[in-house]
């Protein structure tokens, strides 16, 4: 049984237990988010040169040749030595440029990052407050087209980041920015393939920035935007959306809401739902699917049958 060595104290790992589980199974205060080694928030050092290869996956090359790895999807095989890092080798800043208002509970906020940001439309990055707290949003801007970095934010009951952004961050505020991460984006080269994006909430997001990525960069197939929401506030970007629309013979944009009384213009359902009934032949499609987790799920299994 190997041995995690975290400072001063050692403790044991089972054969299924990651290092990350090790640590909070035993009262360690590490960081994270996801647990599946995507938002990269866990990081931790080592001088182990027996490291699983996944353990190191999506960290630039620089920190992974000085020994960082993900802690949450590293299930060591051999005694591993493990320390926390210096935050400052992961986080640049960015100031604050504007925060607007698009309903009720949700804004956008934009950054301007004081190094460059080398990113896709669709990609998301961690956002850190000076007190350490980070959550991950996807990118609505196009680096291509956009010079500020753009964040859809909704308000969650019970969401320390969220409630904090909409009631106290400011224009000229800094936040901490890492990554960008993912592989949910626009690649070049495909122009005549039919793409579907199907999206809820801020799931919107990436899927704008998708969309808008493809069209500049000279798509020709056609583009469907599902976007749903259960009330009509809900689609915040409405006007915006269908603006793309009308400048584009190949983007179509189908808003969608829960409630049978939609005033015309709005499909009734869920987007997947109404997706999946006019579009009945996936074959040869690209699909990409954002939001509320479960929706997600659900219609990842849907298209690929």
């Amino acid at each position: 049984m190997p041995l995690v060595h975290y400072y001063n104290r050692a403790f044991s790992c089972d054969e299924d237990q990651t290092v990350l589980d090790v640590l909070l199974e035993n009262g360690q205060d590490i960081p994270y988010s996801c647990k599946m080694g995507v938002c990269i928030t866990c990081v931790l050092q080592t001088d182990s040169d027996d490291l699983p290869a996944r353990a190191q996956e999506g960290l630039r090359e620089s920190l992974s040749e000085q020994g960082h790895f993900l802690p949450c999807v590293c299930q060591p095989t051999s005694d591993i030595r493990v320390t926390n890092i210096e935050q400052q080798d992961l986080y640049s800043p960015a100031v604050v440029l504007d925060i607007e208002q698009l309903s009720k509970d949700t804004c956008r906020v934009f950054l301007g990052p004081t190094t460059p940001l080398y990113y896709h439309a669709g990609q998301f990055v961690n956002l850190r407050r000076e007190d350490g707290l980070v959550r991950s949003y996807s990118l609505a801007s196009v680096p291509t087209a956009d010079t500020r970095l753009e964040f859809h934010i909704k308000r969650l009951e019970r969401g320390q980041m969220s409630n904090w952004i909409l009631d106290k961050l400011k224009p000229g505020d800094h936040l901490g920015i890492q990554g960008p991460f993912g592989n949910c984006f626009y690649e070049p080269g495909h122009a005549d393939q039919n793409m579907l994006l199907i999206g809820n909430g801020t799931g919107l997001a990436p899927l704008i920035g998708i969309a808008r990525d493809a069209l500049q960069s000279g798509h020709t197939a056609p583009i469907r935007l599902y976007h749903g929401s259960q009330t009509l506030a809900g689609l915040y970007l409405d006007d915006e959306l269908r603006a793309l629309e009308s400048g584009h013979i190949n983007f179509k944009y189908i808003p969608c809401v829960s409630p049978e009384d939609n005033p015309a213009g709005f499909s009734q359902g869920r987007a997947d739902d109404v997706a999946f009934q006019e579009l009945t032949d996936l074959l040869g499609w690209r699909v990409f699917l954002c939001g509320y987790p479960p929706m997600v799920h659900s219609a990842q299994e849907r298209a690929l049958t």
